[in-house]
């Protein structure tokens, strides 16, 4: 069988976290590719859902990256009573 070969620049950290996960379940980076791409061929475009998210959850997505309008909460049964 005839192959072709992939090349991509990541960051560095990214690669050794994904590769570490990888290691773990026993899957070499180029199976895992070969299974990114076979998914991507098998349903004729991604394997996920890649959505814009709308725009309550835009400013809410953005709040809680600046820590602005956050409630906190000691535990979770305190949040749970939030809800009532």
């Amino acid at each position: 069988m005839k192959t072709a070969a992939v090349h991509s620049r990541i960051e560095p950290e990214v690669k050794a976290k994904a590769e570490s996960i990888l290691q773990r379940l026993g899957v070499s980076p180029t199976e895992a590719i070969r299974m990114f791409y076979t998914q991507i061929t098998l349903r004729n475009g991604l394997p996920f859902s890649v959505d814009i998210p709308n725009e309550t959850t835009e400013k809410a997505m953005n709040d809680s990256r600046t820590g602005r309008n956050l409630d906190h909460f000691e535990n979770v049964d305190d949040l749970m009573k939030s809800w009532e």
